[in-house]
């Protein structure tokens, strides 16, 4: 007797314990960022938050038992590399989704690769308006696309600053030869005069040329499209060239990360940017998010981090719901996709030329006493607008 119990045990065990195994089993998901070369810095602030975001995740109990295994591959911001690490997560690691995706041009060509093998790739920052317009079925994007990043500047534009001309600068890439050529149909739009739009290579380390060329058309406002390092380089020198328009405007980007601040100093004070996100808008735990992130990390955040964080609960949701790890299954979670984050309501729909695209409003935010404020809409602003601005006595001349 004692021995038939004993074998029913053993048998019970060996038929259960794989079921248990395979239970227990990580879900590998692939995120693409890049975590060297110029773009390190925005890699960096959003790996943080993917890193947290799954750990939560995986703290309550994951998906239905199962961890959700983050691989994140350094695409170091060159879209060949992208297209290489994105291949090796697909074929090599075997992941069920893709996402991350920074750069423009490399989460476009990490997009086609997606796409080429039915792979679902949700996108949380990558903007040109390129990514959404390509018919593409698995590709879906969480963020805002360029051409409306600077919709929530336009009534700023028209009931406070009014101005009348424009010069645009932007870096040579695909996210800023897209938003430069959306800004200026905005302008047009608005009736402001751009008295000139012109493109660098990024990573210069002397843009008084072309900075003399704006000073001498003397614009109301100059609108700039960089990222980090160029953005604090281009302050400072309009500041040595005592450059003075009614406003200088980033475009998102690198003018809201805390390092523009460091690097540009006292060049950043009042210059305002476009911002996708802010811990203060009345959305669900965006300030919780905020406060965790500066506790962990010792630094603040901002709307790349939000991105990050918030396309790390959107795999989340889209993993519990879907009925099977099976791409196509997976995508079909996507497309009925419908929850509120941190960065906002997450609802992927078609408009215009593009597809799985989510709809968001924009915002500005302001440097004052070198912290980064929300200053329009009023109704949400941390602190209002200083306008105008008397730079040379901001500067110290």
């Amino acid at each position: 007797m004692f021995k038939r119990v004993f074998f029913v045990c053993i048998l019970s065990c060996l038929l259960v314990t794989p079921f248990v195994l395979y239970a227990q089993e990580p879900i590998k998901v692939g995120i693409v960022l890049p975590l060297t070369g110029d773009q390190a810095k925005f890699g960096e602030i959003e790996k943080q938050s993917f890193d947290l975001a799954f750990e939560e995740i995986n703290a309550a109990g994951g998906i239905n038992g199962r961890p959700i295994q983050a691989l994140i591959e350094d695409d170091t911001g060159r879209p060949e590399v992208g297209r290489s690490v994105v291949e090796k997560l697909i074929t090599k690691d075997k992941v069920v989704m893709v996402g991350g995706g920074y750069s423009s041009s490399v989460t476009f060509a990490v997009a086609g690769v997606c796409q080429q093998n039915h792979i679902p790739f949700l996108v949380n920052t990558g903007s040109a308006d390129d990514i959404t317009e390509q018919g593409w079925d698995y590709v879906f994007r969480l963020n805002q696309p360029a051409s409306e990043y600077a919709s929530g500047m336009e009534s700023l534009l028209v009931e406070v600053v009014k101005p009348k001309s424009v010069a645009i600068l932007h870096e040579n890439s695909l996210f800023g030869t897209s938003q430069a050529s959306s800004f200026e149909k905005t302008a047009k739009k608005l009736n402001i005069d751009v008295l000139m739009k012109e493109g660098y290579e990024h990573g210069g380390i002397d843009f008084k040329p072309v900075l003399i060329k704006v000073k001498s058309k003397n614009p109301d406002l100059v609108y700039m499209v960089s990222y980090v390092m160029d953005a604090a380089l281009l302050m400072k020198q309009s500041m040595e060239l005592k450059l003075t328009p009614k406003l200088f405007v980033g475009g998102g980007a690198g003018f809201t990360l805390p390092e523009f601040q460091q690097n540009a100093g006292k060049a950043s004070e009042k210059v305002i940017s476009a911002t996708l996100w802010h811990q203060v808008l009345p959305y669900p735990g965006a300030k919780e998010y905020y406060e965790k992130f500066v506790k962990k990390y010792n630094k603040e955040t901002e709307y790349h981090g939000a991105q990050a964080y918030a396309a790390a609960y959107v795999i989340a949701d889209v993993l519990k719901r879907t009925k099977s790890l099976k791409p196509e299954d997976i995508k079909e979670s996507l497309e009925q996709t419908n929850l509120m984050t941190v960065f906002g309501p997450v609802r992927f729909i078609s408009y215009g030329k593009m597809k799985n695209q989510n709809k968001l409003p924009t915002y500005v935010v302001q440097w004052i006493d070198g912290k980064l404020e929300l200053v329009w809409p009023k109704d949400l602003a941390t602190k209002p607008l200083v306008y105008p601005v008397n730079w040379l006595k901001e500067w110290g001349y």
